[in-house]
């Protein structure tokens, strides 16, 4: 039986990653970040430091664009920290949007990021303003610990639970994962809170000065975990992205359980074939009663057996392909004392939105809107930010939803609400999704330039543009109003889902981009390279015949992923191990 790589009896092994002895010294995750935090002579805080924010939900960041001028100037980088709001499920109330509205208008750069994985996130907040912001988020009872960092990040669903009885048990399913997998240690409160813990302060976490951590240990995980749960025949959270993916089983209109995928994720490294994005493998059926167990021995599998000498090789992807299947299955069914069942038939048929209105089991109304890139922003074409604003305001009684898509719900509407929230949305001339292209209402961007500190392109500021650029290419040969799943980050590390992208863009250098085909339409199959290092004009010409022969030569009901394996463009890719053959 393989050795665990865990051993809390001996010192950390110094050939093991930096990062590890970090997280060791670090006192459960306080570090000196407070005395960083305190430094006025500074915009940024330590290095060690940075990586411990990480598990607060910040990172520190600059703007890349104004480093050569700084330099010239013998200034400091233009240092700023992003913060990561963790919504559980995805769901928060109408006053704590408006929080976060606020604390985007008067803390950090005016916009919100909305991310893949149901979570706000503020761009631009300086040092000065951490402290401060960190508190308006935990008043406004949401927060942002776990929410980066080696641990187990914000747990996914579908956000509406009023979609049937079987989404509201899947929605609780998630919080009490996500409950029980939040870190245990009290320096989050220690330190953004002076030690003060508010009434909703959840009571399963640690007492100032009691830090125990029987599930992640002094040295927490080897690298960031990540949980998501689907309900057929919606993928709407890419399940197989996660480390595990829990897909809902129900019978007779009742959750039964899930069957439960694990090892998925989807960072690389340009030039390095050892490293791969991996899809979830399926392993078989828990019961409801058991999931919250399960999900955490699988969590623990990973701490004990996971790579710490190498972070890129440490996701519980490569534990996986490195021990085998069968014996982390094996290792499963003994730390839960049961064995895992047969997993149980079911089908997914796609993993987008659905937008416009839908009215829920509970009588109340449901909007999806469409945000571009995810950026809630207003611009003189699209006032997003006020009109949202307005809404929250408008009707108090609604209440927002995340998707897994970069998308917002707005929820909980009465009859009377639904009218006003179309009026509002017309008078800002925004929510117009019926006139998007197929393409555009099924693409995903990353942040990437100006902040994000590994993009080698741009992606969120990019692929607009771009896409635009497509679309004359689709509406002369009839697809404008066919969906394709498109996908683009600056960078490899996969944080917009690029690999699941029928048409997926990987920054390669300013301006280049790898070019990627084939995924599944339902996230059940990665994409695989077409052509490397490309630019614009290259994309265009490569993307039209592809996109005339497909629009000519389909077969019925053949999504466009299919198409260019079915044609030849690119093999189908499956196992992680396939990808870069």
């Amino acid at each position: 039986m393989p050795e665990k790589i865990l051993d809390l009896s001996k010192p950390v092994p110094e050939h093991f990653e930096h990062v590890e002895h970090i997280k060791e010294a670090s006192n459960y995750l306080r570090g000196t970040i407070v005395e960083g935090l305190n430094d006025p002579l500074t915009g940024a805080i330590a290095s060690d430091d940075t990586q411990l924010t990480k598990f607060h939900g910040s990172y520190m960041q600059d703007d890349r664009e104004l480093r050569n001028d700084r330099r010239h100037s013998k200034l400091e980088p233009a240092y700023s920290f992003m913060i990561r709001v963790r919504v559980p499920g995805g769901i928060c109330t109408a006053q704590q949007y408006l929080d976060m509205d606020h604390i985007a208008n008067t803390l950090a750069n005016g916009t919100i990021k909305l991310t893949t994985r149901q979570a706000f996130q503020f761009h631009g907040v300086l040092k000065r303003n951490l402290k401060q912001t960190m508190q308006e988020i935990i008043k406004s009872k949401l927060d942002s610990i776990a929410a980066c960092g080696d641990v187990n990040r914000n747990v996914m669903c579908n956000p509406n639970p009023y979609q049937s009885e079987v989404h509201e048990e899947v929605y609780q399913a998630c919080c009490k994962i996500s409950d029980h997998l939040t870190p245990n240690t009290s320096s989050y409160y220690e330190i953004w809170m002076d030690g003060e813990k508010l009434e909703h302060t959840p009571k399963f976490r640690a007492e100032i000065g009691n830090d125990e951590e029987p599930l992640y240990t002094k040295r927490y995980l080897p690298r960031k975990f990540k949980i998501a749960a689907a309900i057929p025949p919606y993928n709407d959270v890419d399940i197989y992205a996660n480390d595990i993916g829990l897909i809902a089983i129900e019978e007779d209109g009742k959750l039964i359980g899930f069957n439960v995928a694990i090892g998925g994720g989807m960072g690389m490294t340009h030039g390095m074939k050892e490293t791969y994005p991996r899809l979830a493998s399926l392993i078989g059926f828990v019961p409801t009663d058991k999931i919250v167990d399960t999900c955490e021995k699988i969590m623990t599998i990973q701490r004990d057996y996971g790579c710490r000498d190498n972070r890129k090789h440490a996701r519980f992807k490569y534990t996986i392909d490195d021990y085998g299947l069968d014996f982390i299955v094996e290792e499963l069914n003994k730390r839960c004392g049961y064995d895992i069942q047969e997993a149980k038939p079911f089908e997914f048929i796609r993993n987008g939105d659905t937008y416009g209105w839908q009215k829920g089991t509970n009588g109340k109304w449901f909007l999806t809107l469409f945000i571009e890139g995810g950026r809630v922003k207003d611009t003189k074409q699209h006032k997003w930010m006020t009109a949202l604003r307005e809404v929250a305001e408008t009707c108090g009684d609604v209440d927002f939803r995340l998707s897994g898509n970069q998308n917002i719900l707005v929820g909980n509407a009465s009859d009377e609400d639904k009218e006003k929230i179309d009026a509002i949305l017309a008078s800002y001339k925004v929510g117009e999704y019926a006139n998007l292209s197929g393409l555009r209402r099924n693409s995903i961007a990353c942040v990437a330039l100006n902040t994000c500190g590994l993009a080698m392109a741009e992606s969120e500021r990019y692929l607009p543009e771009l896409i635009t650029k497509i679309e004359e290419i689709t509406e002369e040969v009839g697809l404008r109003d066919d969906e394709i799943v498109i996908r683009m980050t600056g960078c490899p590390n996969g944080c917009g889902r690029p690999y699941l992208g029928e048409i997926g863009f990987v920054g390669k250098a300013p301006g280049k981009y790898n070019l990627y085909l084939g995924a599944g339409f339902s996230g059940e199959r990665l994409n695989k390279m077409y052509k490397e290092n490309i630019g614009e004009e290259e994309i265009l010409s490569e993307l039209k015949p592809i996109l005339k022969a497909y629009a000519t030569e389909r077969e019925e009901g053949e999504r466009f992923g299919s198409f260019t394996i079915r044609k030849g463009y690119v093999k189908a890719t499956i196992e992680g191990k396939d990808f870069n053959d």
